[in-house]
């Protein structure tokens, strides 16, 4: 039958082995280095770097299709070294294995000039310091016979035409505006990465950006307003700056506020000893730090700097050199899920955030001494301790008591002329004001409007109840100390009997984790005591919704790793909830002054459980210009 054997590999005729010809050799590996244009882009940018260039200055035509130039003033190279920068595995940055192993140059292999020029019309003009002319050398005419040119000391590299001599790789390509996207995204992480570099980016004749070089001094000063410009304003007034060393591994950088979460990665930039690299070790440990703060449809933003001993990471496992495999990944991976997760622990504080903090006119004695090449530079955190409260009974226990009937919603502290009382403390006393203010009313049952030093705050009652509890529950079952109180009198419901076997087979864990159950009767469960933190909880919903939380049949609370810790604390989250105050339920003064002194106590409590902001912040300023006052 016709085309019946359509779908059948192709027979492959045997032949005797041969050896490829080295243009077909370099075309291949021009399939592997060279994807699309931003591929070279980053490859000549990094000889760039290799050659100590302090200038780079990047021309783009037609999305990089017609034309790449990456001109640099580094070292540059003469009439000898020309002709062998486009030879295959031609390399002055390695000469022995030793050197590979502790390779710290952006590039080594050698092969990524010669891969596209095969696939390129490629043109190098070089100049060596005090030469009196640099040599010029083309692709397209003898690569052997370089000719005089004029070129100040440094190297520009110009591509042309790119994949003409692969015109089926060309049909891939996506559109001008895509792949201009990918170049541009490019050179803002190398311009984070390389603080100390100034960059330039042209685009058909239009110029992106021009970032001159930072001086080491000038770090502390001027790198936060790079970051500003490659990624917004906003960016950095909503980052938390981390400044580590342990075990010869040191992180500098910033994360951004779980609030500012993004629904791309576009924001996700991490080097390693100044290298661009995108790993899935780095990217599990940074999600496992945002894992209690972030929802789960949103991607964290930051921008960090790891720098180690270059035996201890092997940059050769990638053909582009994105991927990365430490000697010790586990000690790595650990260390950055400690500090960010120590970073985005700081409770909540007004303050944060603010520009100011993440300094300018920090000293030049602030940064880090090992000079490493895309440190950020390494100052200490802005003060996040938050200001002394005086002891208040827990909310929960105000909860618990009886309340005194609310006839008015609505209490405003009494206010003159002069001053405004914050709950007995005058604005002429700032320094008793705690961060999140005294309250004011409860808002529907829904919302707390406080007032503090810079103005209003407006709290979600349930969110910030629901991350204190979770959070006490959290450090209750890691100390083993969850106190359980019998209940007066136990709840006995009807489940099926697939679900009364896994109530079984899970009574233990759950009681430790704060719900003491057992199996009554076949189809029969009784919860007979709860913990403290969980009273007043609808015992039968908490101990369904425990269920529902659990996936398999297994769950070992002495198990210690990562995914074991996720799977409790996603079941300790649910219960954070069952004992968390309820949207409509009216709290009293002293219920909402005491939630507001228990999130300042409290870890991560800018976010619920689910990721979501507990409360925001509006300044006398920004209230103000809601109501057009002064204007």
């Amino acid at each position: 039958m016709a085309g019946e054997n359509t779908l059948l590999p192709r027979e492959i005729p045997m032949s005797s082995i041969a050896v490829l010809p080295p243009t077909l050799v370099n075309q291949i590996a021009a399939g592997e280095v060279v994807e699309r244009p931003a591929s070279v882009v980053k490859e000549l940018v990094e000889n760039a770097l290799d050659a100590g260039g302090r200038r780079i200055v990047v021309q783009i035509e037609e999305g990089g299709s017609r034309l790449i130039s990456v001109r640099d003033d580094g070292r540059g190279m003469d009439d000898t070294d020309l002709p062998l920068a486009l030879t295959a595995h031609a390399t002055s940055k390695i000469r022995s294995l030793d050197d590979l192993e502790a390779v710290q140059s952006m590039g080594f292999r050698g092969e990524a000039l010669a891969s596209i020029a095969s696939i390129a019309r490629v043109t190098l003009t070089s100049c060596t310091a005090n030469a009196p002319h640099g040599w010029t050398l083309s692709n397209e005419v003898d690569v052997t016979a370089c000719k005089p040119a004029a070129h100040p000391q440094g190297t520009t590299v110009l591509v042309r035409d790119l994949f003409y001599q692969t015109p089926a790789r060309r049909k891939f390509l996506r559109t001008e505006r895509t792949e201009f996207g990918q170049i541009d995204q490019l050179m803002r992480r190398f311009a984070l990465a390389h603080p100390t570099v100034g960059f330039t980016l042209e685009h058909n004749g239009r110029r992106l950006f021009d970032l001159p070089p930072i001086g080491p001094d000038q770090l502390s000063e001027q790198f936060p307003a790079r970051i500003a410009q490659m990624l917004g304003e906003d960016f950095l007034t909503r980052a938390r700056f981390i400044d580590s060393t342990a075990s010869g591994l040191g992180l500098t950088g910033w994360v951004a506020d779980p609030s500012y979460a993004r629904s791309s990665t576009d924001q996700q930039l991490f080097f390693v000893n100044g290298r661009i690299v995108r790993d899935r070790l780095i990217g599990f440990a940074i999600r496992r730090a945002y894992a209690d703060v972030l929802h789960h449809a949103r991607q964290p933003a930051y921008v960090l700097s790891l720098n180690l001993d270059p035996r201890h990471v092997d940059v050769n496992v990638h053909p582009t050199k994105a991927e990365v495999r430490f000697r010790d990944g586990r000690a790595v991976q650990d260390f950055l899920f400690r500090e960010i997760h120590r970073a985005l622990a700081v409770g909540a504080d007004p303050g944060v955030g603010d520009a100011a903090a993440f300094g300018a006119g920090a000293s030049s004695g602030e940064l880090r001494s090992s000079g490493s090449a895309g440190a950020p530079p390494s100052r200490s955190m802005p003060d996040r301790a938050l200001a002394s409260a005086p002891r208040v009974q827990g909310y929960l226990d105000l909860l618990s008591a009886a309340a005194e009937p609310v006839s008015n919603p609505v209490m405003v502290p009494s206010a003159s002329a002069t001053t405004l009382a914050f709950g007995g403390v005058t604005e002429s006393e700032p320094a008793e004001i705690p961060p999140l203010g005294f309250s004011l009313a409860h808002l529907h049952g829904v919302y707390i409007l406080a007032q503090n030093a810079q103005g209003l705050i407006i709290v979600d009652a349930h969110a910030a109840a629901e991350r204190v509890t979770y959070e006490r529950l959290k450090t209750a079952y890691a100390g083993r100390q969850m106190v359980l109180q019998p209940l007066l009198l136990p709840v006995t419901f009807g489940v099926t009997e697939a679900e009364a076997d896994r109530f079984e087979a899970f009574a233990s864990a759950f009681a430790r984790m704060g719900v003491a159950l057992s199996r009554i009767a076949p189809t029969r469960i009784r919860v007979t005591a709860l913990a403290a933190l969980l009273r007043g909880a609808d015992a039968e919903s908490l101990a369904r919704d425990m269920l529902a939380a659990v996936e398999d049949d297994e769950l070992l609370p002495d198990a210690e790793n990562p995914v074991m810790t996720e799977r409790i604390n996603a079941v300790l989250s649910r219960m954070a909830c069952h004992g968390s105050v309820r949207a409509n339920r009216i709290l009293t003064r002293p219920e909402m002054d005491a939630l507001l002194r228990d999130m300042e106590r409290t870890e991560r409590a800018d976010q619920c459980n689910h990721g979501r902001p507990t409360w925001r912040q509006l300044s006398m300023t920004d209230l103000d210009r809601l109501f057009m006052r002064g204007q």
